[in-house]
């Protein structure tokens, strides 16, 4: 799913696939985002990335967090498991990753362009859960290098969500721009209210404490006049707003992160079925801006 008319460019897969980090816990994000402050980056253009993963074993979800997550996401208390929960506590190990010195890019600094998430079987939250993350495929367009990470997460050796998120690391590239697919909204709009601090509430479930979500002035040290909210924040709001409509498992959400959505804001949030899918999007309250976009199938 991508807005972007841009020409095929050749996907390139990752170098010498590397044995997984294995860890007995997921690491500490506190620590994690310390590093990848300082951490720098020497990509070459044209270099494939290298086949870094990390894995943990045996991973419980707490009831209380997974309450607490659903409450800063606006779902139901008694709903089924979020199709976002897992994304958001296996992104330990995506920044694991990103601040390994052999892996080229800027930890701080990747824009989030894409997400797909696939629910593909239920299981008891009680079970344990393998969860790994790797790097994906990338390609370079006009605008630097898009990059994937996949994560899969196991259930009794059975595969029960993944998810593969798209970043883009902006570099100059020689490919010409393509022409830019506009996003209108469709159907039944609700306008929200997303209140100033909801960065530092999802950052206080998630332990995303980026400075870009925080407050303003830690916000413009990034080159942002205000904070902006989370995207998997934005993506989960409003899976929580059709949760009534999505079964326990067997689907998938695809969304595009168009702009950033400053916090405090008013937006309007779009919901209409097309041939059988639920395509939904969030716009800024005239309507003419889009932040993200999204399609349940």
């Amino acid at each position: 799913m991508r807005n972007m008319n841009e020409a095929s460019h050749t996907q390139t897969t990752p170098s010498a696939i590397k044995a997984p980090m294995i860890m007995r816990e997921l690491p500490s994000m506190p620590s994690l985002l310390g590093q990848a402050v300082f951490k720098s980056g020497s990509y070459n253009l044209g270099d494939p990335l290298p086949g870094l993963s990390a894995q943990v074993n045996d991973l419980t979800i707490k009831p209380e967090h997974l309450a607490a997550y659903k409450k800063v996401c606006e779902f139901d208390a008694e709903g089924n498991l979020p199709a976002t929960y897992l994304h958001m506590l296996a992104f330990p190990l995506v920044l694991k990753i990103l601040i390994q010195q052999d892996f080229p890019l800027r930890a701080m600094g990747q824009v989030h362009l894409r997400n797909e998430i696939s629910v593909l079987a239920a299981f008891d939250i009680k079970q344990s859960i393998n969860m790994i993350a790797g790097v994906g495929g990338s390609v370079l367009t006009s605008r630097g290098l898009e990059w994937d990470i996949d994560l899969v997460a196991t259930v009794d050796n059975q595969t029960v969500w993944t998810s593969k998120s798209t970043f883009l690391h902006r570099c100059k590239t020689a490919i010409a721009k393509g022409r830019i697919k506009a996003v209108a909204g469709k159907g039944e709009s609700h306008n929200w209210s997303v209140p100033a601090d909801i960065g530092r509430r999802y950052a206080r479930v998630s332990g995303d404490f980026n400075p870009i979500h925080l407050a303003d002035m830690t916000a413009k040290l990034f080159g942002f006049k205000h904070a902006i909210a989370h995207g998997m924040w934005s993506k989960a709001r409003c899976l929580a707003a059709l949760e009534q409509q999505l079964p326990e498992a067997g689907y998938s959400v695809a969304v595009n992160f168009n702009r950033p959505l400053f916090l405090p804001s008013q937006a309007l949030f779009f919901t209409h079925e097309l041939n059988g899918k639920q395509q939904f999007s969030l716009f800024n309250q005239r309507g003419d801006q889009s932040h993200l976009d999204g399609l349940i199938s």
